[in-house]
């Protein structure tokens, strides 16, 4: 196996993986690096992998409207067919519960401007798709040893619909076909290899170091690290350079047993409710995924070593979100033990993914990307191989920024909007985006 590449790409999680590929496909030689056994076995195999167009701008929104259409069309889009079998996108729609302020109705206008059907719906409509919820209006979120907790409603929630949103069956497995279509294209995945070092020469990128002290050159180096990506970037000597930051967030998600009539066979949808701060996202098997839309009421458990967290969910954590279900679900049987998994985001600033270049030639990213980014994998992919090829022609991004043409919708993604020098997005400042 050689040690020089056209490219080399660390991580081989979804985003990698997609990434890995589209440089493959442009015709690079191509070598991913991952500490991890296989492709997606890191941050990627917990994801709630759902694929839905609520964003609060308008290039987020077209990013994955764009992407959806690859999830749609997944063995069109790889060019190939894996022997270990395709993932599956199953289609359940998203309903938002309107809250307070001006996220839903910014949702809505920008679905307007993208051309996103949706339906509007008032209480007795959603009363009729969700039997057995409880309708009122609790907003704020709060704990359950805040004496608000039980208070009684103020009104009635509306909703908005949106029926092309679901989530794919098997997020490690898409990563695994991504990889499986890389390779096809000549990639090499080289796994249980941890990068040391981002080496340098006059100015440039040249490679990486491995923790067994292996030498890896390439003039394009591309960062993808999932949790570890800040430590990478950190090696590389870009972070300086960075207006927007990103590090790890510990999350915690759990499987719990739907109640009767809403589960995915009954067509209940995937949800998000910011009134009380949860998410659900039904399962094949008659079970929910719950979790959280970081509330202000909730404390975000950053860490400082991707390596040493606590990969257990709490107790105090589930049964604040099982109370939270129940509380907009009353016929939801809370279980006695937390059935779940923690695992780590790694969240920018503004919750708003990092796919840009660095001030170090050579060395790009594809940083901040965790809790929201799964589902703009196949096409975060694209927008790194246009940025790389770019600039390998002569063009800088920082100054005349890639605008990628979205085949969807005939219209043009500012890739400025992932800029790492960019100013704070307008968001919902939570993992909604």
């Amino acid at each position: 196996m050689s040690d020089r590449a056209d490219a080399i790409v660390i991580g081989a999680g979804v985003i990698g993986s997609a990434v890995a590929l589209e440089l493959a496909r442009g015709g690079r030689s191509v070598v991913v690096v991952d500490k991890g056994p296989a492709a997606g076995a890191g941050s990627t195999s917990s994801s709630s992998s759902i694929i839905r167009f609520s964003y609060s701008t308008p290039d987020a929104v077209l990013t994955a409207w764009e992407a959806a259409a690859m999830w749609n069309d997944w063995a069109g889009h790889l060019g190939a067919v894996d022997p270990d079998g395709l993932a599956r996108f199953v289609r359940t729609g998203m309903l938002i519960f309107h809250t307070p302020g001006d996220n839903t109705v910014r949702i809505q206008r920008l679905w307007d401007e993208v051309g996103i059907a949706y339906e509007v719906l008032d209480t007795d409509a959603i009363r009729r798709r969700l039997p057995g919820f409880d309708l009122g209006v609790f907003y704020q979120p709060k704990r359950i040893d805040d004496p608000e907790f039980a208070a009684d409603p103020q009104g009635e929630l509306t909703a908005i619909f949106e029926p092309e949103s679901g989530f794919m069956d098997d997020p490690m497995l898409c990563a695994r076909n991504l990889a499986f279509a890389a390779r096809g294209h000549g990639a090499q995945f080289r796994f249980h290899q941890q990068v040391a070092g981002v080496t340098q020469q006059g100015g440039r990128v040249t490679g990486v170091s491995l923790a067994g002290g292996e030498q890896l050159h390439a003039p394009v180096v591309v960062n993808v690290g999932g949790p570890h990506s800040g430590i990478i970037n950190g090696m590389a000597g870009v972070v300086g350079g960075m207006r927007i930051g990103h590090r790890p967030l510990r999350q915690e998600v759990f499987t719990v047993e739907a109640p009767a009539g809403l589960r995915l066979v009954d067509g209940f949808p995937a949800m998000a409710d910011l009134d009380v701060g949860q998410y659900i996202r039904p399962q094949i098997g008659g079970t929910w995924l719950v979790g959280g839309t970081e509330p202000e009421c909730d404390e975000l458990h950053w860490v400082d070593d991707p390596d040493q967290y606590d990969q257990y969910p709490t107790v105090e954590q589930f049964e604040t979100a099982m109370m939270r279900v129940a509380r907009r679900v009353p016929v939801f049987g809370v279980p006695h033990r937390p059935v779940g998994l923690a695992a780590l985001y790694d969240a920018s600033d503004d919750w708003v993914p990092l796919y840009d270049k660095s001030d170090l030639p050579g060395f790009f990213m594809a940083c901040g990307t965790s809790g929201n980014q799964f589902k703009n994998a196949p096409i975060a992919g694209q927008f790194m191989r246009a940025i790389i090829d770019a600039e390998a022609a002569g063009g800088n991004h920082d100054e005349q920024p890639v605008q990628f043409p979205g085949t969807r919708t005939g219209r043009d993604i500012n890739l400025a909007a992932f800029s790492r020098r960019r100013e704070k997005s307008a968001t919902s400042g939570t993992v909604m985006g």
